[in-house]
């Protein structure tokens, strides 16, 4: 199979997570929906049904979500819960929703009011202390519960020995994802951003063991030929998520390359695996959660190092990338509060960036076409 060929089957289950649910159903699998983001999704899979990544769409309008969510809630929020009310995801088995911000506290709760008579809404709290043993405890007593509930819905018990091999399915996941996106930076004559995005955006609505052979095909493919000799711009891109084609397309238009990205969507998702090495699999997705690291929503008690603004800082001169584009998603207070500390960490290296203020709602893209055109500009000199 072409390299093309390839990159069209990512590209048509990126675009089409409805037609991926309805294939599982057929098959006769179990599907349980998941919110953004850090849920254990390997909990999902060891119990034998399919975790679907649900984070909001850039093709419908906010109607009926506008019910139970004011209107400065970020719109994946809004748009996850207008697909569940709207009977994009009827077929759906439950669904997880974590409460790892402000606005999915209040939107796990509005969507087990709405949908608590159609499906099992299974509510997960993170803790933000999550390194002291008691952080960890209180995670796997949260990983318990979504455990059990899940095994209601499977009607099956999720075994240790399911859940271990899931962990190991998931880590293997991880590292092709990571050995794709290096590759994707060497091979960006191939690999545009707009196929970047589409191939790990289908990662979220396949069962992992399924993507990550799709995934091997491609990166042996990717690996077998010469790094290219990018003759335009390298950036780095940061945010909760950038997956919307048309805006992707300035970036093809203005010869943008991304080297790597800090996006939740994205490589944030699969930057740790989870340890293989712990008697307890329950612990070890506990631990994972520990493990994660500079993420914004995240706490961090060395908070006042700027860790995090380094981080992306040395993300980018490390990818041999000119520049870093901020996707800010629109009413997202963490990622607000922290633009200064970043700009400044970007600042004191150096780094030229700009911030485009986005959400899932944008029809117009023209602003945006025109700050990143003046960008490659300014990287070009």
């Amino acid at each position: 199979m072409s390299i093309d060929a390839r990159i069209q089957e990512f590209a048509r289950i990126a675009a089409a997570p409805k037609a991926q649910l309805a294939k599982y159903k057929a098959q006769g699998k179990q599907v349980i929906g998941v919110l953004p983001y850090y849920a254990p999704e390997e909990l999902v899979y060891a119990a034998g049904m399919v975790p679907m990544g649900i984070w909001g769409t850039n093709t419908k309008t906010i109607s009926r979500a506008k019910e139970y969510c004011a209107t400065f809630y970020c719109t994946i929020a809004q748009l996850a819960l207008e697909m569940l009310l709207d009977g994009t995801m009827d077929d759906l088995d439950g669904v997880i929703t974590p409460t790892i911000c402000d606005t999915l506290r209040p939107m796990s709760q509005n969507i087990r009011v709405s949908m608590s008579k159609k499906l099992p809404v299974i509510f997960l709290a993170h803790p933000q202390n999550r390194f002291a043993d008691w952080g960890k405890k209180f995670c796997m007593d949260q990983y318990l519960n979504v455990k059990r509930e899940l095994e209601k819905i499977a009607s099956k018990a999720i075994t240790p020995e399911n859940l271990q091999e899931a962990i190991k399915v998931y880590n293997k996941s991880r590292a092709e994802r990571r050995r794709f996106t290096k590759l994707a930076n060497e091979h960006c004559d191939v690999i545009n951003p707009i196929k970047r995005m589409q191939v790990l955006k289908a990662a979220w609505f396949t069962l992992k063991d399924e993507y990550t052979e799709m995934l091997k095909g491609l990166n042996d493919e990717l690996e077998a030929l010469p790094v290219c000799d990018w003759k335009g711009t390298k950036v780095v891109t940061s945010g909760i998520i950038c997956d919307n084609p048309k805006l992707l397309e300035a970036f093809v238009e203005n010869n943008i390359a991304i080297a790597d990205d800090d996006v939740a969507h994205e490589s944030r998702s699969f930057r740790t695996d989870c340890p293989e090495d712990m008697a307890d699999p329950l612990e070890a997705l506990a631990q994972q959660f520990a493990n994660i690291d500079y993420d914004v929503l995240l706490y961090d008690p060395q908070s006042n190092q700027n860790r995090r603004g380094e981080f992306v800082a040395k993300l980018v001169q490390d990818s041999g990338a000119q520049g870093l584009v901020l996707f800010m998603q629109q009413f997202c207070d963490p990622e607000e509060m922290e633009y200064p500390y970043l700009k400044k960490a970007l600042d004191n290296a150096g780094i030229p960036h700009i911030k485009l203020g986005i959400d899932q709602q944008m029809r117009d893209f023209g602003q945006a076409r025109t700050a990143i055109q003046a960008f490659a500009d300014v990287l070009s000199l």
